[in-house]
């Protein structure tokens, strides 16, 4: 169950806020592949870990601004390797633009 407090946070993108952290530690970038959840890793078929190579975790990516919720797993995981294979700094720029018009759409939001 979701409060309606956590519903507007997850609905909003507010809930990604804290991963500002992550991008200040060099964890992780402002765009990227999705960093996977521990028990999607389990379950990954082999050509789902190259999402996972070559480029640190974004907190947002080609995916979140085309796709967020409303696609399949494959495909999520199918534009992130678009992503990675055709990285640019522009394509980077392109994506952070692109980013709160998704994000105040709600578009594909849940």
């Amino acid at each position: 169950r979701v409060t309606p407090l956590g519903r507007f946070l997850r609905k909003s993108s507010l809930d990604e806020l804290p991963q500002f952290i992550n991008v200040l530690k060099g964890e992780m970038s402002l765009v990227g592949p999705r960093p996977p959840i521990p028990y999607e890793l389990e379950n990954y078929d082999i050509w789902h870990r190259h999402r996972l190579l070559g480029k640190k975790p974004g907190i947002t990516g080609l995916w979140q601004v085309t796709a967020r919720s409303s696609a399949s797993f494959d495909s999520m995981v199918r534009l992130d390797l678009q992503y990675v294979r055709q990285w640019s700094l522009w394509l980077d720029i392109v994506i952070l633009f692109k980013t709160p018009r998704a994000v105040i759409s709600g578009k594909g939001a849940y």
